[in-house]
């Protein structure tokens, strides 16, 4: 495109659909081939094939894109490894409900019907998420997607399964799990959400069985008392010594039930007195294993009671099954009363249905062998979390570390290799074919299997995502030689047990290495009053419609301004505004400069005499200098949002704001030299910052690099890195004394609401070592701060009614005889003042109070200092004009 024909407004749709699609066919998001080139890899974290694109997925995305294409550009051979989870349950749960539209369920139609109903399924939209990362303008190696359901990926998923149970680290055994009864699955620890939930407690008497008392016991849950096979207190709580070794009798069923003590029962909690239920409680279920207590099951898959309770209750659903049970224990007059209850209660993580503790035989990984290595790679620092805070939680985790229960109760996913002879003998192998070998030593030749019908927990395949998708466990693997160990994995918090420990425990157990160095855990992002963004609060707006309004480059850009390493965003359409503006801002800039251009690019400004650069050209190549040096050290602390507040400090206030304006001189002047001087610094200037922010703005950036590119320069993507020149490490000038005189100049006059037309004459006080910059100065300061005329000396008298300013050793004078009515300005600012005041004055009130203070989310309690902080300087600056104008 040539220069002088740039529009006047950036079109990011038309940029955008163009670059990505050249970037695709010139091969530039593959590694190279060049053996001997460093690598940097990143595996994406798989969105779930059921996904969309949401905000919290531009997040992360954005940031893993930041660092890949930092990372080519530095020389890298690099690989960001792109692929979609298959999402056990809730893939499932949609095909489920496909077929429930269809007046069918999964059982009628069978499970080959329902396989393939599953694969049309992520065949047909399971793609639809890799589409929308290509339009946030992804740099992802798309030839290399992997699906965890992929034929090599099962291969990898088999393997492990097989090793480890050889091992003697899998197992299946009768345990107490977490059930959903929707899902109708079972899950692990990390699956259950757990939510302060308002409930009651009720208590209820149980009779003793001589008939001589009754013993009051107090519980949440007064349906599971059908279950009930004990009562147990503590053995110090003197009030129960002499029930200890009796019997109770329960209520509405007649089973007897031993009255034991055991030290974990809390004498604080309700009476004293608690009911056990071993089928249906974790702690229940412990003291129950070590009293001997029987264990009854009291419900079906689906939370309805079963048989094992009396008639008049079967096939009730768990919560009319309280009622009952409660109206029941009411009538027979055995309950005492009902007080409200706060508790902690679980939830499925994927159908927010409350989750049961079930006793169910399930598959388990036993994970302390695991932990241990997994832990010390992290405290050792060979793995390094950013922000660090996380490695408490990490280390806290794996002390605490359960074994892991595996299996689900699914047909959608890798399904559990093993097969059970006729006696129900289990062969597990790779294959069926391997395990039918395996039978036949055991059966001789006429033997049928049957394989278990469970499947995979899915992050049973996820937590192998480095090795599987190199191509573990071909150790010859070319991919897992060259790209294993990776570099940075960027993920969200609430994932650091499901998976990003687990990754490292697969890494270390199957590769014998950390499968990353680096984990930066990103914030949850949040809408501007605090809360989690959701559909149903309406405050979740789609990236794709944002994308459309205001460009992919103005979505990243805006989002990683306001991304502090690690901590929660709150998130507003108006942060994507700024984006945008931004790069209004750099599309106008580049346009101006590429307008003054003769046909030729100005000489590299290696070939430019140093001597013929002015103290503006000086000024701009320090602060260039030192916006590349904290670009360089914000990425080495991982602190993403410094590198973009830094580079469009530099873009927007530096080089737009000022070094322009400054250079506007020359360019309008006489002087070719000067003329060429001040355009090979423009140049120079542009081109580095086009290269500093292709990672954040990739598709803006590549548009005007074509434009001042030399033409055997390569893509910018591909482009060299900035590097660090000294030459420009020590750079001093009076240009930023120069830009505070203009500055406060431009701000009396604003503030005393002076005509912007209206030329104003200027007095400056001060010694003269200082004032000397005005002298050089003198052509800027006339026409960006409007000066009429400059006069100078170290003993000027104030004139009357003139607004002040202090900059330095220098106070500056401004009469406004002539340039505004005084009185209606004395008016307007007095109205300001008192306008300012009821602001700071509500912000205080708000600040002032504890439960806001104690409540409210940290970042809602930073913006309101910000605020108050802002009313305070306003507020003294307004009384300070105000003063200059008398009474």
């Amino acid at each position: 495109m040539p220069r002088d024909t740039l529009g006047k407004v950036y079109t990011p749709r038309q940029v955008e659909s163009r670059w990505y699609r050249r970037w695709e066919e010139q091969g530039h998001f593959r590694p190279t081939d060049d053996a001997a080139q460093p690598t940097y890899t990143i595996v994406i974290p798989p969105p779930n094939v059921t996904g969309i694109l949401t905000v919290g997925h531009v997040l992360n995305n954005t940031i893993q894109d930041i660092l890949v294409r930092r990372a080519r550009m530095q020389g890298h051979s690099t690989l960001w490894l792109p692929g979609t989870d298959h999402a056990s349950i809730a893939t499932e749960a949609k095909i489920v409900r496909q077929f429930r539209d269809q007046g069918q369920n999964k059982y009628s139609v069978g499970r080959e019907k329902f396989l393939e109903a599953a694969w049309d399924w992520a065949d047909n939209y399971g793609g639809l998420i890799i589409e929308q990362l290509k339009r946030l303008g992804c740099s992802c190696d798309w030839s290399r997607t992997v699906f965890t359901m992929d034929q090599g990926y099962y291969r990898s998923v088999m393997e492990v399964f097989v090793r480890l149970y050889e091992d003697g680290l899998i197992y299946r055994g009768k345990r107490l799990i977490n059930w959903d009864p929707v899902g109708q699955t079972a899950l692990s620890e990390e699956e259950v959400i757990h939510k302060a939930t308002e409930g009651n407690l009720w208590y209820f008497r149980y009779p003793i069985k001589d008939g001589s008392k009754q013993l009051t016991v107090a519980t949440t849950r007064p349906e599971t008392m059908l279950g009930d096979t004990g009562v147990a207190v503590n053995p110090k709580d003197k009030r129960y010594s002499g029930l200890i070794g009796q019997v109770a009798v329960l209520p509405l069923v007649g089973r007897e039930l031993p009255i034991f003590a055991d030290d974990f029962v809390d004498p604080e909690f309700g009476t004293g007195a608690v009911k056990v239920t071993p089928a249906h409680d974790p702690n229940d279920y412990e003291m129950g294993q070590r009293h001997d207590l029987e264990v009854v099951n009291i419900f079906h898959p689906d939370a309805r009671l079963n048989d094992n309770v009396p008639q008049r209750f079967r096939g009730m659903e768990r919560f009319e099954a309280r009622e009952a049970v409660v109206a029941a224990m009411e009538e027979q007059g055995l309950l005492v009363k009902v007080e409200k209850y706060l508790h902690n209660v679980g939830y499925s993580e994927r159908t927010d249905a409350m989750v049961e503790p079930y006793l169910s035989r399930q598959w388990f990984l036993r994970m302390d062998e695991l932990a241990r290595p997994a832990r010390e790679a992290v405290d050792s620092g060979r793995i390094s979390f950013y922000p660090g805070r996380w490695v408490k939680v990490y280390d806290h985790w794996l002390e605490q570390i359960h074994d892991w229960c595996i299996s689900r109760q699914l047909w959608w996913g890798h399904r559990i290799p093993a097969w059970y002879g006729p006696d129900d003998q289990v062969f597990v192998a790779r294959s069926e074919e391997e395990a039918l070998e395996l039978a036949r030593r055991h059966y001789g030749d006429e033997v049928e299997l049957r394989q278990d019908e469970d499947v995979l927990d899915t992050w049973f395949s996820s937590w192998l995502w480095p090795i599987a998708t190199l191509g573990w466990p071909d150790k010859e693997s070319g991919d897992l030689q060259r790209f294993y160990p990776t570099r940075t994995l960027v993920t969200g918090p609430d994932i650091i047990f499901f998976w990003v420990a687990r990754m490292i425990m697969s890494g270390l157990r199957f590769q014998g290495d950390i499968p990353f160095d680096t984990v930066y855990f990103t914030g949850m992002v949040r809408d501007r009053q605090g809360r989690k963004m959701s559909k149903s609060l309406g405050n979740s707006p789609d990236p794709l419609e944002l994308i459309e309004r205001y460009g992919a480059d103005a979505l990243r850009t805006g989002i990683m301004l306001i991304a502090p390493q690690g901590q929660d965003i709150l998130f507003s359409e108006d942060d994507i505004e700024v984006g945008r503006n931004y790069m209004n801002k750099i599309w106008n800039a580049a346009r101006f400069v590429l307008l003054n251009l003769d046909e030729q690019l100005p000489p590299p400004l290696d070939q430019l005499p140093i001597e013929r650069l002015d103290p503006t050209d000086r000024w701009i190549l320090g602060r260039l200098h030192r916006t590349i040096l904290a670009v360089e050290q914000a990425y080495e602390r991982y602190r993403l949002n410094e590198v973009a507040r830094a580079t469009y400090d530099f873009v927007w206030g530096d080089y737009c704001d000022w070094y322009l304006e400054f250079i506007k001189t020359r360019l309008q002047g006489d002087d070719p030299g000067e003329k060429e001087t001040a355009l090979a610094v423009a140049v120079h200037a542009l081109r580095q910052f086009l290269a500093l922010l292709h990672p954040f703005a990739p598709f803006i950036t590549e548009e005007l690099w074509q434009l001042v590119k030399a033409g055997d320069e390569p893509d910018l993507i591909v482009a060299p890195w900035p590097e660090i020149n000294e030459t420009w490490a020590e750079v001093e000038t009076d240009v930023p004394l120069l830009k505070e005189v203009i500055s406060a100049v431009r701000s009396a006059r604003s503030d005393l609401g002076v005509d912007p037309g209206k030329r104003a004459d200027l007095l400056v006080r001060g010694p003269a070592a200082e004032t000397a910059v005005l002298e050089w100065g003198r052509p800027h300061l006339t026409r960006l701060g409007k000066v009429a005329t400059l006069t100078v000396g170290e003993d000027l008298a104030k004139p009357p009614n003139s607004a002040t300013a202090v900059v330095k050793n220098m106070e500056l004078f401004i009469p406004l005889e002539g340039l505004i009515d005084l009185e209606v300005e004395r008016e307007r600012l007095s109205k300001r003042i008192r306008e300012a005041e009821g602001r700071l004055a509500a912000v205080e009130q708000k600040l002032g109070n504890s439960n806001f203070i104690q409540r409210a989310p940290e970042a809602v309690v930073a913006r309101e200092r910000e605020k108050q902080s802002a009313h305070r300087e306003q507020l003294e600056k307004l009384r300070v004009h105000r003063a200059a104008l008398g009474k």
